[in-house]
C-alpha cells in the first residue's frame, strides 16, 4: 500500500454522481433545527447506533435493554452481552476526540471496546482467523504476520490520498473488513471508524452513523461485501455504501420539505451532472478546501485538466479563491 497503494476500485460517474448528491443533501439537513446539537437527541440516537451495531454481531438485548444498560440500570441477559454494551458505550463516548489516521488510535477503540470480552483486546490479532457461513470459509483474513505492516500501509493511503473523503471512507471500510485485523470485534470496530471518518467531514454523520443503515440492510450489505471479495475489486461496494448514506440523505430531506438540492446538478428523476465544471462546482460547494488533485480524483479527470477548470470558473468569476495555494480555500459565487 503506501504512496503506490492503488485501492481495488474503480472512480466512476456513478461515484462521482452520489458525491454530489450526498453533499447537497448534506448542505440541506444542515440547515434544519432538529439536526442541530441536542445533547438528549444525541444521547437517543448513540444508544440506537450502539444497537445496531452489536445487533449485527448477534447480540441479543433489544432496544429498551440497550437504554437501560446505559442509563445504569439492571436487566436480565447474558453478561457478554451486557459487557458488549457498556463497553461500546465507552468507545462511541470517547470516539469523537479520536484521530481517524492514527493506527494508535485505532487500537485504543477496539481495546474500549473489547475489553473483557477478547485476550487480544487492543492488539492486532496473533493467529489467522476466517469468516465462515456456518461451517463454509466464506472468507480468510490476512496471515496475522503481515497484519500491522498493512494495517500501517492502510491508514497511510487514507491520511495522503486525494481521494473525497466519502469515498474514503468505503474504502477503508472494505480494506478493514478483507485484512480482518483483529481476533474479534473488526465488523463493529469496521463500522466505527467509517462512521468517524465520516464525522470528521460533517459533523451530521453523528445523526446518520454508519451502524445503522448497516443494520437495516445487513442482508444485501453481506451479499455486496462478498461479491466485491469474489472479484477482488471494492468498486460496488464503495457505490452499494454511499447509495445507502444517499438513500437515508435524501428520505431526511423530503421528511422535512426542505430539500435544497441544485437544480443544475438534479433532476427529478436522479443526478444528470452535464460537464466536469459543473461537476467540480458542486464538489466545492461541499468543501472548499478541496484542491485541484483532490477533484481530479473525485471526478476522474486529470490533475492538469482540474487546474484548467478551476482557472477558467475563477476567469468567469463563478467562483473566488481566497488565500493561498497551500492553506487557502474555495467559494462558490451562486
Amino acid at each position: 500500500m503506501g504512496e503506490s497503494y492503488k485501492p481495488p476500485f474503480t472512480m466512476n460517474e456513478e461515484i462521482t454522481n452520489l458525491i454530489v448528491e450526498i453533499g447537497e443533501y448534506v448542505g440541506a439537513i444542515t440547515t434544519y433545527d432538529a439536526m442541530r446539537p441536542n445533547p438528549i437527541l444525541r444521547r437517543e440516537n448513540r444508544i440506537k447506533t450502539i444497537h445496531s451495531s452489536l445487533a449485527i454481531e448477534q447480540n441479543t438485548l433489544t432496544l429498551e435493554q440497550v437504554t437501560d444498560v446505559i442509563n445504569g440500570k439492571r436487566i436480565l441477559g447474558p453478561p457478554q452481552d451486557i459487557r458488549e454494551v457498556k463497553n461500546a458505550y465507552e468507545a462511541y463516548e470517547r470516539v469523537s476526540a479520536l484521530d481517524p489516521y492514527s493506527v494508535k488510535n485505532l487500537l485504543l477503540a477496539h481495546k474500549i471496546m473489547m475489553e473483557g470480552l477478547v485476550k487480544e483486546a487492543g492488539s492486532f490479532r496473533s493467529g489467522n482467523v476466517g469468516v465462515y457461513a456456518g461451517t463454509e470459509l466464506i472468507h480468510a483474513g490476512t496471515p496475522a504476520k503481515y497484519v500491522p505492516d498493512l494495517m500501517n500501509q492502510l491508514f497511510t493511503w487514507l491520511k495522503q490520498s486525494k481521494y473525497h473523503p466519502l469515498v474514503k471512507s468505503c474504502v477503508f471500510h472494505y480494506e478493514f473488513e478483507f485484512i480482518h485485523p483483529f481476533a474479534d470485534g473488526n465488523g463493529r470496530t469496521g463500522r466505527l471508524w467509517q462512521s468517524l471518518i465520516l464525522q470528521k467531514w460533517k459533523e451530521v454523520f453523528a445523526w446518520i452513523p454508519v451502524e445503522t443503515l448497516v443494520y437495516e440492510n445487513q442482508e444485501e450489505y453481506y451479499k455486496v461485501l462478498q461479491r466485491a471479495d469474489n472479484v477482488g475489486d471494492s468498486t460496488e461496494f464503495v457505490e452499494f455504501m454511499l447509495g445507502m448514506i444517499r438513500n437515508a440523505l435524501k428520505e431526511i430531506s423530503e421528511t422535512h420539505n426542505k430539500t435544497n438540492v441544485s437544480t443544475n446538478v438534479v433532476t427529478n428523476v436522479g443526478i444528470n451532472v452535464v460537464t466536469n465544471e459543473e461537476k467540480i462546482i458542486a464538489l466545492l460547494r461541499q468543501d472548499g478546501n478541496m484542491s485541484a488533485n483532490m477533484l481530479s480524483a473525485s471526478v476522474g479527470i486529470t490533475g492538469r485538466q482540474a487546474q484548467r477548470i478551476l482557472a477558467k470558473l475563477k476567469a468567469e468569476g463563478k467562483i473566488i479563491r481566497h488565500g493561498a495555494n497551500k492553506n487557502g480555500y474555495w467559494e462558490v459565487i451562486d
